[in-house]
């Protein structure tokens, strides 16, 4: 999901670490130093398309590798989140680091996802403005609820259960959408597709290049 930057939103120096608040954290999560960038996959690649599969196997090296690297491919293209297979890896995996809209920063990762929204009786939806770092340079107006809870695990195959209200909420959504095969695109309609797709077009190489100077400036 990319950041979408909002002066109106509240600031905050509380954080939430894997769902729980901690006392201090660095700007940079101790995972982009470790981490190598990644190519983010684009809208039309298969990968995107079809639903992920489960991780069976935690506290490996290699899982904790495909982490750090999320992480900083994530921040390299200003990102609030990143699903596995927007690295070209098919697992059911994403790493977040996201504001909800009291300004309070949600950093982490969770394995096989899954979205408890609230009871659709007393559902509230929000139009807010939503991108894709798959979808480079788009955004549109996407209605998603403004409360989701995501259970799953960490890398260490421990449960995590995390919790997000309003723009935090809508990123929680919007990665588990990547792991079960689905953009932001699916859910506009047939005119709205087309005007984001048009945006990407114009807009693409631009964003390309953004990516490439946050590289440059965090390999130093």
């Amino acid at each position: 999901m990319a950041v979408h930057h909002d002066r109106s939103r509240p600031v905050d120096r509380r954080v939430h670490v894997q769902g729980r608040p901690v006392d201090s954290y660095p700007a940079l999560p101790p995972e982009v130093a470790r981490g190598s960038v990644r190519r983010i996959t684009v809208v039309g690649e298969e990968i995107l398309s079809r639903p992920c599969r489960e991780v069976t196997e935690f506290g490996t090296p290699e899982l904790s590798a495909l982490i750090d690297d999320m992480f900083l491919t994530m921040h390299v293209a200003d990102g609030a989140g990143l699903a596995a297979n927007q690295v070209g890896v098919d697992l059911r995996l994403f790493v977040y680091d996201c504001p909800d809209d009291h300004g309070v920063r949600h950093v982490g990762h969770i394995i096989n996802p899954v979205l408890d929204l609230p009871d659709p009786r007393g559902r509230r939806l929000i139009d807010d403005s939503e991108g894709c770092l798959s979808v480079p340079g788009a955004t549109m107006e996407v209605p998603r609820t403004d409360r989701a809870v995501v259970r799953g695990l960490d890398k260490d195959g421990n449960p995590l259960l995390v919790e997000g209200t309003g723009y935090f909420a809508r990123c929680l959504q919007h990665e588990t959408d990547h792991l079960l095969g689905h953009l932001y695109l699916d859910r506009l309609s047939k005119r709205d597709r087309k005007d984001a797709l048009r945006q990407m077009a114009d807009r693409r190489e631009h964003v390309f290049a953004q990516r490439e100077l946050r590289a440059a400036r965090l390999s130093r």
